[in-house]
């Protein structure tokens, strides 16, 4: 897959493979091409060449972009429950309440707009795992938390991961690479470098090029 802006080669032809119960980070400098193939993989964005292949037909996509994807003049509680409406939860209020609380999100009542950084980014955490995602998408997910935060951000990957389904994050936080990932795929000026073991990261030139 890649994708071009005209004369602009935001990511070149890109061969990467996505495994179950895998966490694969992508690092690289801003500009890089970590974005374009996150939004790619959600199927936010239409590849200009390539495509993307999926295991199953339709299989379940939880993404956290670095902006809010979120209705400003709703509610938070009326964001998640307009959304898991839209995914077909069954049980839409007792998930809605299980995300909420799952999050720990503040201002459950208030329009999305009007909420936090820090807490726009638990909402748009919440969205992402409304469908109990078989792949998470985060980009740069723990830019806007807190300590405290970040570590309850941690613990949802490993039980997505746990139970068998894939995590792909974009970070410029090198110790979140060394505790969180298995893999490590790493993006210069919107090419692939280097892709494997975190182990194998660590011995490379690759290893060089600071997120």
């Amino acid at each position: 897959m890649a994708r071009r802006y005209g004369s602009h080669e935001a990511l070149a032809p890109t061969d990467l493979d996505v495994r179950a119960g895998e966490t694969l980070a992508l690092v690289g400098p801003n500009g890089a091409g970590k974005s374009t193939l996150l939004a790619i993989l959600a199927g936010a964005l239409e590849p200009t060449a390539g495509r993307v292949e999926r295991a199953s037909a339709a299989p379940r996509v939880g993404w956290v972009p670095q902006r809010p994807a979120q209705y400003g003049r709703l509610t938070a509680r009326e964001n998640l429950e307009l959304f898991a409406r839209l995914e077909g939860v069954q049980d839409v209020p007792g998930t809605v309440e299980r995300l909420l609380a799952l999050v720990d999100l503040v201002g459950p009542n208030r329009p999305a707009a009007s909420l936090s950084t820090g807490n726009q980014q638990r909402l748009n955490i919440a969205l992402s795992l409304l469908a109990d995602p078989e792949v998470l998408l985060l980009d740069e997910p723990t830019a806007a938390l807190d300590p405290g935060q970040r570590r309850r951000l941690w613990s949802l990957v490993d039980v997505v991961r746990e139970r068998g389904g894939a995590v792909v994050f974009a970070t410029q936080n090198l110790d979140e690479v060394e505790h969180h990932a298995d893999a490590v795929a790493v993006l210069q000026a919107g090419r692939l470098v280097f892709l494997g073991p975190f182990a194998e990261y660590e011995r490379s030139p690759a290893a060089e090029i600071f997120a």
